[in-house]
């Protein structure tokens, strides 16, 4: 019973739905119904009745915006109590404000169309829905809970009982008969229990669970979200790039020349060799920190665009490569796109050089008007797998966040041929 998510496909068990929790999920939904019913009702009758008494003054305007809300935190609850006979989440509906402060939140909330929706839901609740569901456990579990229990009334009521005002028994042998009736009808009364139970719970996620225009809008706003966050940590490592080009590259310079000058005025010697070892090592540091440069953000890619940049990448591969099928006439595209193809043709040109046995390999570039498409071709083994940590991985997901495609064709005995494809305009 582990997949079932539901009361409704606990109910399609037959006999086994009665050896479960469900029944009980339903009986504990339908009861937290009746206790978050009256007090909403009191609520929604209190604040209706003070903002139409108070109208006439501007006091009683505030109390009618608030009735607006008031079915916000009653859907907060509804959704936390729908989990007990649907354990699929139901999340809010609501989007984030913009601004921060009560104000903008109160504008977007009053904009929104699950507001009002959450707002009918809270007065058809607090009006109707309780009350039924109260009849529904009475008739479900009451009835023959009050059958079950015929010989202990009898027992307290003096010689003589009336069964849920209906029926008078006066003798055990009648309420042993009556309590046998209510311990069959239990248990066939559980599965409309569960119905009902079911069919209130797809209500609540029709009014609250958010509609599919809603969920586009969010996806729509991470989406934005994503892209400024990509901006924004492209525009760090240029940052970071400049930061050290700038500062720390020029002053590796600075201390190598330093060094040099010391050598020739040194005599041979101790020193001197000292010296010519710290000159040295300050020249590898100094490559090595170009290296790192470059990485974070090669300045071939800001000078001469993608096109340049992927020759650049071709002449200093290990594997001779093929750029003619490189388009000269690549537009200028954002900065986030054009690193991330850059990166992803080294990447796959490092693959080429490490794994593939490969003799050549091939780079085509072009844009279509509306996307970048990328391929790197080799004539290696083949047999490429993302899973075996050769970076592939690491780079899908880099592809993937510019809502980008990474597609890798790599048959055993090659050839292996892979495809970048992100959607940008120039």
């Amino acid at each position: 019973m582990d997949d079932v998510r539901s009361t409704w496909q606990a109910l399609s068990l037959g006999r086994r739905y009665l050896l479960s929790a469900w029944p009980w999920r339903s009986v504990g939904y339908l009861a937290a119904g009746v206790l978050t019913g009256l007090p909403l009702l009191l609520g929604l009758v209190l604040l209706a009745a003070a903002g139409a008494t108070l109208s006439v003054v501007l006091v009683g305007l505030p109390l009618l915006a608030l009735l607006g809300l008031a079915g916000i935190p009653a859907a907060t609850v509804e959704r936390r109590r729908l989990r007990l006979v649907d354990t699929e989440p139901a999340p809010s509906p609501h989007r984030t404000p913009a601004e921060p402060g009560l104000a903008a939140w109160a504008r977007l909330r009053y904009r929104e169309q699950a507001t009002w929706r959450e707002l009918g839901h809270a007065f058809l609740h607090g009006f109707l829905l309780w009350w039924v569901e109260l009849a529904a456990l009475g008739f479900f579990i009451g009835l023959p809970l009050a059958l079950l229990t015929a010989p202990i009334q009898l027992a307290l009521g003096d010689g003589e009982a009336r069964i849920v005002k209906l029926w008078l028994i006066t003798t055990y042998p009648q309420a042993f008969a009556i309590a046998a009736a209510g311990a069959v009808l239990l248990p066939a009364l559980l599965f409309p229990l569960g119905s009902f139970a079911g069919a209130r719970a797809a209500l609540t996620r029709a009014l609250l669970a958010p509609r599919e225009r809603e969920l586009k809008g969010r996806l729509d706003e991470v989406t934005r979200s994503r892209a400024r966050l990509v901006d924004a940590f492209e525009a760090e490592r240029r940052r970071i790039e400049r930061d050290l080009h700038d500062g720390a590259q020029q002053r590796l310079v600075a201390l190598t020349m330093s060094l040099g000058i010391a050598r020739l005025d040194v005599p041979p010697g101790p020193l001197s060799d000292q010296l010519a070892a710290a000159h040295a090592e300050a020249g590898k540091v100094l490559a090595e920190l170009r290296e790192l440069i470059h990485g974070i953000h090669p300045q071939v890619l800001t000078d001469y665009g993608l096109t340049g940049a992927l020759a650049d990448i071709a002449e200093r591969s290990a594997v001779p490569v093929d750029t003619d099928a490189i388009d000269a006439a690549l537009p200028r595209l954002p900065e986030s796109v054009e690193a991330a193809a850059y990166f992803g043709v080294c990447e796959a040109l490092a693959n080429i050089g490490k794994h593939s046995g490969a003799a050549r390999a091939a780079v085509s570039a072009r844009h279509t008007g509306s996307a970048l498409l990328v391929d790197v071709r080799d004539d290696g083994r083949g047999g490429a797998d993302p899973a075996a940590g050769s970076g592939l991985t690491g780079l899908a997901d880099r592809i993937a966040v510019l809502d980008g495609t990474l597609t890798i064709t790599s048959p055993r005995g090659g050839p292996t041929v892979l495809s970048l494809e992100i959607p940008c305009a120039p």
